[in-house]
């Protein structure tokens, strides 16, 4: 694929792994992140993608970042909507900020980002977008009412979108991961994870996040042209729809 892909929260976990592997598939990369300027730079040069700082839930800044990255590399023909942040609590603690805080984030963010590139991808009739959300949009989880409302909140997105760039050339789709071996994971103690967590996968394993990166890979492909509105649920079993 000789095309610009954009990734949000493409320096870390899932996200440093679909930008590596978009890269590997012959895309000219840039990932954005949101805060650790060390980590951002270390993946820079280790891969050689270049990253943008700049927050997803504002608007104004994605509009701008974007313009940048269009400057820099050229017209985006794949953005993956990929970063994310949890803000856990039982409802009955939730308080508006760590509400507005997830679904700023995970799904204003979504529409933010495909906003301003849309209109582009329009004109060039090709593009693809393509949504990180998660088991827990699928299935809920305690204490996660605000990620689960986004998660699936993306998942609606998708199907609607999908529908206004049919006949434009714009494929739009979803990976949804369960539970996936990245650094969040490995703060979960050992006898968490093997009596409560792995019982519940089928295969017997956690994912990795190159499982998700080749999903990802597959629907930003011109393969995937007949592909659109659709969930990819890579989660071991875990869930099944």
């Amino acid at each position: 694929m000789t095309r610009v892909a954009l990734v949000t929260g493409g320096s870390r976990g899932i996200g440093a792994a679909i930008s590596s592997a978009l890269k590997d598939a012959g895309c000219t990369v840039a990932a954005t992140y949101a805060g650790n300027d060390e980590k951002a730079a270390a993946f820079t040069s280790e891969t050689g993608i270049k990253t943008y700082k700049w927050d997803v839930g504002n608007y104004e800044a994605c509009a701008e970042g974007i313009a940048q990255v269009e400057a820099d590399l050229g017209p985006i023909d794949i953005l993956v909507n990929n970063a994310g942040i949890t803000r856990d609590a039982p409802f009955h603690k939730m308080t508006p900020e760590l509400w507005n805080q997830v679904i700023d984030t995970n799904l204003s963010g979504v529409f933010n980002m495909t906003h301003p590139i849309w209109p582009g991808m329009r004109a060039r009739k090709f593009g693809r977008i393509i949504t990180i959300s998660s088991i827990n949009g699928q299935k809920g989880q305690f204490a996660q009412v605000n990620y689960a409302a986004a998660k699936a909140g993306d998942i609606g997105f998708t199907k609607a979108l999908a529908q206004e760039g049919a006949r434009a050339g714009i494929t739009v789709n979803v990976v949804a991961p369960g539970y996936i071996n990245t650094e969040m994971m490995s703060t979960i103690p050992e006898k968490v994870m093997n009596e409560v967590i792995l019982p519940q996968i089928p295969v017997g394993r956690l994912g990795e996040a190159s499982e998700i990166a080749r999903a990802v890979v597959f629907l930003a492909s011109d393969d995937a042209g007949f592909v659109t509105g659709s969930t990819i649920s890579a989660n071991g079993g875990q869930y099944m729809i």
